[in-house]
């Protein structure tokens, strides 16, 4: 412990110096807007501005800092375009669309932003702490992680995903199953065989997740917009000045705390991400409280879980890059990068041959959390207001903005093409009452699922009974039979209780 300490505060006196907190507050406040941007997201941010951090000539620990600082803002900005406009800016917030929209929706913009900024920043720190005091055991774990417990894993996730949302399980499965689909669109990295191209080659590379968050979401409301508009059915929504209350931070403290827990754990998993854990802390509160039919209507319940869930997976992604050198997700593997180019190489000895790039890290982190948190709160009204943008030029705004973002990235002509065909998929599957969630998380976790299954079996020469040989593949398989079957037997108890009372 005197270590942890000791090196807690030589990190503070390299994060505290003039120049290196500018970073930390100049990176937070970069990463804020980038992450509102739809669909740009901290992965995009980070990599096109690694460049620019590595030509300034910075020291390895400060542009460590600005790229670490850009990461966790861009996962806090990620929700503002998901409450307000319906289109996340990353993959982590698609969750927070759910009731964190029609929060916005209710007049509610303020409080929801506020709320969301509070359970991030809990989130974060709650893992920054976790990362400090247990960070090298813990990823000392992560690592024994096989194919197969990934596979469990996947599997849990998808019982998570069964219950997110609506009361249709049916069309959860099936907008899940369409995300899967489009995850397999292109070339099989393994067998060499194209998959779902019919014959166009710009299908060969398969569909950019830009461009499926952007139609599906971004598109898809830009159209709905467009629709209202037509119709004359359209108003300008109430903005009032609502901001988060004691209670709301009562009600929700261990939706907070479970999901921050939950969100942390997915994180130094490598390879899992925010998405995963923002949908399994959902899902699991779903499951968990007993008034959960709120959810999807706007439940600061329902806000709170993934955000503090996707922040903490953010800190836990960082405990297998700084103390084994292996990134836990593709932000992390980019600032693994980062450290190879300045011969910064990272793993246990890390921490005693390069301290002030390893603590210093860490606590720009704590005070970049709350750097973040002091940035956001007073801006949430200017946010909202957003919203009170009479809609002739808020549907414009949307359709440019999905549209930059889309060729900024990819920059190939049919990706656009692609995004409105998306777009209009996205449209249909509103009318019909899907919920585009599944589809994206679907689109997310399939490659995941499919890449483990195969090496997997790839190293049991087909035997399928490897998948139930590890203690953690088994308690996580048993966690998907409770999380399906304990609410169904209390459904069936609840009603015939209720039939008892009636006769």
């Amino acid at each position: 412990m005197d270590a942890v300490v000791q090196g807690l505060l030589q990190g503070f006196s390299v994060t505290l110096l003039p120049f290196n907190l500018f970073l930390v507050l100049g990176g937070c406040f970069a990463g804020t807007l980038i992450g509102a941007l739809p669909g740009i997201g901290p992965i995009n941010g980070v990599a096109i501005l690694l460049p620019i951090a590595y030509s300034l000539g910075l020291p390895p620990e400060s542009a460590l800092i600005l790229l670490a600082g850009i990461y966790y803002g861009a996962e806090y900005g990620g929700r503002i375009s998901s409450i307000l406009l319906n289109v996340p800016g990353d993959a982590g917030a698609v969750m927070t669309t759910l009731d964190g929209n029609p929060m916005a929706k209710r007049g509610e913009a303020g409080r929801a932003l506020s709320l969301s900024a509070v359970a991030s920043f809990i989130g974060g720190t709650f893992a920054v702490v976790l990362m400090t005091l247990f960070g090298p055991l813990l990823a000392s774990y992560a690592v024994t992680f096989s194919p197969s417990d990934y596979v469990a894993l996947m599997v849990f996730a998808f019982a998570c995903l069964a219950s997110l949302v609506g009361k249709n399980a049916f069309k959860t499965l099936l907008a899940a199953l369409i995300g899967l689909m489009l995850s397999s669109i292109g070339i099989d990295a393994n067998t060499g065989v194209a998959r779902y191209t019919f014959g166009i080659p710009d299908l060969l590379a398969g569909i950019d997740f830009l461009v499926v968050v952007i139609g599906l979401f971004g598109m898809a409301e830009l159209i709905h917009l467009v629709e209202q508009q037509v119709s004359g059915r359209l108003k300008t929504l109430a903005i009032d000045k609502s901001f988060v209350s004691m209670k709301d931070l009562f009600d929700v403290k261990w939706t907070i705390l479970r999901s921050s827990i939950i969100g942390f754990f997915i994180g130094i998993l490598p390879g899992t991400g925010a998405s995963v854990a923002s949908a399994v802390a959902y899902g699991s509160e779903k499951r968990i409280l007993p008034d959960s039919d709120k959810f999807g209507t706007g439940d600061p319940r329902g806000l709170a879980a993934p955000e503090a869930a996707n922040n903490a997976a953010a800190g836990g992604a960082m405990v297998p890059m700084l103390t084994l050198g292996i990134p836990g997700s593709g932000t992390t593997a980019i600032l693994l990068g980062a450290l190879l180019m300045f011969n910064v190489t990272p793993g246990p000895l890390m921490f005693e041959q390069r301290p002030e790039i390893a603590w210093g890290l860490i606590a720009s982190m704590y005070v970049g959390n709350l750097a973040l948190l002091f940035i956001n709160l007073p801006m949430v009204g200017l946010f909202a207001r957003l919203l009170t943008i009479p809609h002739k030029y808020l549907t414009p705004m949307i359709a440019v903005l999905a549209f930059i973002g889309v060729y900024s990235v990819v920059g190939n002509p049919h990706d656009l093409y692609m995004t409105v065909l998306l777009g209009i998929l996205g449209w249909v599957l509103r009318k019909l009452e899907f919920s585009l969630a599944p589809v994206i998380l679907g689109f997310v976790l399939g490659p995941l699922l499919e890449d483990n299954l195969r090496r997997a079996l790839s190293i049991s020469a087909g035997d399928w009974s490897i998948l139930f040989e590890s203690v953690d593949s088994i308690a996580f398989y048993g966690l998907t039979v409770v999380i399906v079957a304990v609410p169904a037997i209390l459904g069936r108890r609840r009603k015939a209780r209720e039939a008892t009372s009636q006769a």
